[in-house]
């Protein structure tokens, strides 16, 4: 999938593997895992079965709530423009690579859908580089049906 604005960015199928810091560790996720039952199993079982859906920026997806998803400017500069200087390091080097190339490839930012609702469980700074540039992202979103 492509978004495209006065540059380009081509969105991939993510790895899940190295994701598991999302899964075990971060606090703010943790409620939703339960919430759901999900386990890291059932993610990885799932995980192939994604497909690349377009996120235009929204507080939603397919009519879903996405919790997590920090999509309005405010969000933007609290979390990641005044964010500790390491977690905006990766989004500064991805914008000047934008920039000078005009077109990247990366992998989509990944969003679980579970119980009517879903989660941004990563790739914030790769949406908020599409969004801010005016783009609309594709996330790699994987059904664990809970209902």
């Amino acid at each position: 999938m492509r978004s495209v604005s006065t540059h380009a960015i081509n969105w991939q199928r993510p790895e899940l593997a190295g994701e598991e810091w999302e899964f075990f560790k971060h606090p703010a996720k943790q409620s939703f895992y339960e919430q759901h039952g999900i386990t890291w199993e059932a993610i990885a079982a799932a995980f192939g079965s994604g497909h690349l859906v377009a996120y235009p920026r929204s507080g939603e997806i397919g009519g879903l709530p996405v919790r997590l998803a920090y999509h309005e400017y405010a969000d933007y500069c609290r979390y990641l423009a005044k964010a500790k200087r390491g977690y905006r390091l990766n989004y500064n080097r991805m914008e000047e690579a934008l920039q000078r190339d005009h077109e990247l490839t990366m992998p989509a930012a990944i969003v679980l859908r579970a119980g009517g609702e879903a989660l941004l469980f990563s790739g914030y700074r790769r949406l908020c580089l599409a969004w801010n540039y005016g783009m609309v992202p594709f996330v790699w979103l994987v059904d664990l049906r809970s209902e």
